[in-house]
């Protein structure tokens, strides 16, 4: 039983690590693509002067 519980235990950790990378990720992603966007913008406004 032990052993069982010991599994149980790794998995739920590991579980809640993999959601964890996951929403990091995609706030990283969310984050590069929001200064891309600020960027191409900060160009066109630049270009157009």
């Amino acid at each position: 039983m032990n052993k069982s519980l010991l599994t149980v235990l790794l998995s739920v950790i590991g579980g809640v690590a993999a959601i964890t990378a996951a929403v990091t990720a995609f706030l990283i992603f969310k984050d590069k693509q929001k200064k891309d966007e600020e960027e191409l913008e900060h160009y066109l406004d630049s270009s157009i002067q």
